[in-house]
């Protein structure tokens, strides 16, 4: 025997605190702590890799099974850290465009705020274990529903909340995606999670029967084909050519407003393009025409040359604009509008943008903001908030117009379309960003196209646009940083689907889910304690 082992050898056994239960050999210990952070960090890569510019939807249920993974059997506490870590690996790469311009502070503040809404979300996950453990049945739909509620936090809190990458516009090309006719975005992230908990309740019952877990298996891949076989909105209206002008900027960046003219001149130029097209046979023509957002950062209402060029452009190809623009005022404020203007007659409606964007338009607490970075200043003049819904007459047809960041939220969509729109717009400006955040912000625009049964559209000052059926698929879609001009048949629909019937219904019914489970937590007792903040019970171990 060496002398290493004769010293091993002499020292008693530790003792296990649980009674009838062998000490684990220290090296033991490490391994089971860094295992479940191990897993946490791995469920939020694969979330990551679900969404645009990577597009694996498949991997999303996948994030959401591991994240549960790693909680089973854990303390609150070790929850929150492990839902925190999922967070940062989730939403710090995924978020990378917004320090494109503005640098690292925003994006890191951002991500940040973002993670501490995983971090709930492990938390609560953890707190469930106390039914889980009782009723193991339960854990794919308790995922599921809490899940739904961490997003419905996250959608709303703070300053009206910030609904980006939840697992819903992760599937655009998923079969799931088909549910947002039936119950909308919430719809399709339950559905996801369902199945990530499916999948976890598949490894975490690894002492159970072989033909059990296949079934759970099998119940997850079940959720998916049924999901396949779920009827879409089908237009039924008459049809419009539209068109659309994506300008592009002499210069990506936040200098893209020191440019406004020359962005101007580049839509009037790409508008009479499009009318060259026309004229060649080689476009259809077109009934509307729609800019992005900021395509004119001049106020042609206050500006006679801006408005002289924007005639000039809806003269060319004959058809009335919808124009993405600022107007100044009242006062020192700014609006953000989609202004309709006609070749002759000039501008006639108006929807000025009803949820302008913290930081960004507007600056909340500005003198606290500025302690932490002086780039809030960039905003000199905060936006005023419209107080209707976008729905406009542009020719033949009532446009529902969102603008921007607009279409991530569930309620500013629905209401252009139980307002009367027949086709949905969404005017958007992604200089200060790049092409995926455009991605992933088109993601959105095809949830909406099936949520509503809309044939749908999403312009932008430098890509990405397209037209999008109402069946999600994508049409015509342009490059990044280009200019380019199209025109499409699409149909107008007055129909309404499910979803849009429902509006915020299931999801608040889910919410009154995820309360009665988080409640149920509190007054149920485990039936076997967990006795460390990190260390699984028996029957969570594989």
């Amino acid at each position: 025997m060496t002398a290493v082992g004769m010293d091993a050898a002499s020292q008693p056994a530790p003792a296990d605190s649980r009674v009838g239960h062998p000490a684990a050999p220290r090296t033991q210990v490490p391994v089971r702590r860094i295992l479940p952070v191990l897993a946490a960090a791995a469920a939020g890569l694969a979330l990551l890799a679900s969404f645009p510019p990577y597009n694996l939807w498949w991997l999303a249920p996948v994030g959401v099974a591991l994240l549960t993974i790693a909680v089973h059997g854990r303390r609150v506490t070790g929850g929150l850290a492990l839902g925190a870590v999922t967070g940062a690996a989730f939403f710090t790469p995924l978020l990378h465009w917004t320090n494109t311009q503005v640098g690292w502070t925003p994006w890191l503040l951002l991500s940040g705020l973002q993670t501490l809404y995983v971090a709930l979300l492990g938390g609560a996950l953890a707190a469930a274990g106390r039914l889980v453990r009782r009723w193991p049945g339960l854990l794919a739909p308790v995922t599921a529903v809490l899940w739904v509620a961490q997003e419905a936090l996250r959608d709303r809190t703070p300053f009206g909340g910030f609904p980006w990458a939840r697992l819903a516009f992760s599937q655009a090309d998923s079969p799931l995606l088909r549910l947002a006719a039936l119950g909308g975005a919430p719809a399709v992230t339950f559905a996801v999670a369902l199945v990530g908990g499916l999948i976890a309740a598949a490894v975490l019952r690894g002492s159970v029967a072989v033909a059990r877990r296949a079934a759970l298996l099998l119940a997850a891949a079940g959720v998916v084909g049924l999901a396949a076989v779920v009827p879409v909105g089908r237009p039924d209206g008459r049809t419009v050519t539209v068109g659309f002008v994506q300008g592009n900027v002499p210069r990506l960046g936040l200098d893209f407003n020191a440019q406004r003219q020359q962005v101007l001149r580049n839509h009037v130029t790409g508008t009479e393009e499009l009318a060259r097209k026309v004229a060649a046979g080689t476009a259809p023509r077109p009934d509307l025409v729609i800019w992005p957002e900021n395509a004119s950062d001049v106020d042609p209402v206050a500006d006679p040359v801006a408005g002289e060029l924007i005639t000039r452009a809806a003269q060319a190809v004959d058809a009335p604009i919808l124009v993405g623009s600022l107007l100044q005022g009242p006062g020192d404020r700014v609006r953000n509008v989609g202004l309709v203007w006609l070749p002759t007659g000039g501008p006639v409606d108006t929807y000025v943008k009803r949820h302008p964007v913290p930081f960004a338009e507007y600056v909340p607490m500005r003198a606290l903001a500025r302690k932490v970075t002086t780039k809030v200043d960039l905003v000199r003049a905060d936006f005023l908030a419209g107080d209707r819904a976008g729905v406009l007459r542009v020719g033949p047809a009532r446009v529902g117009d969102v603008i921007c960041f607009e279409v991530a939220y569930d309620g500013l969509v629905r209401d252009t379309v139980t307002g009367g729109a027949e086709l949905i717009v969404t005017q958007t400006n992604n200089a200060t960003f790049d092409a995926d955040e455009a991605g992933q912000q088109l993601a959105m625009v095809r949830l909406r196209a099936v949520e509503h049964g809309r044939d749908a559209m999403m312009v932008s000052t430098v890509g990405i646009s397209g037209f999008v059926t109402a069946d999600g698929r994508v049409h015509s879609a342009t490059g990044f940083n280009t200019a380019a001009a199209e025109s499409r048949e699409l149909t107008l629909s007055r129909t309404r689907t499910l979803a849009t019937r429902l509006g915020a219904v299931p999801e608040y019914v889910m919410l009154g889910a995820a309360a009665i489970v988080l409640v149920g937590a509190a007054v149920v007792r485990s039936p076997r304690s967990v006795t460390a903040d990190n260390e699984l019970d028996s029957e969570g171990e594989t």
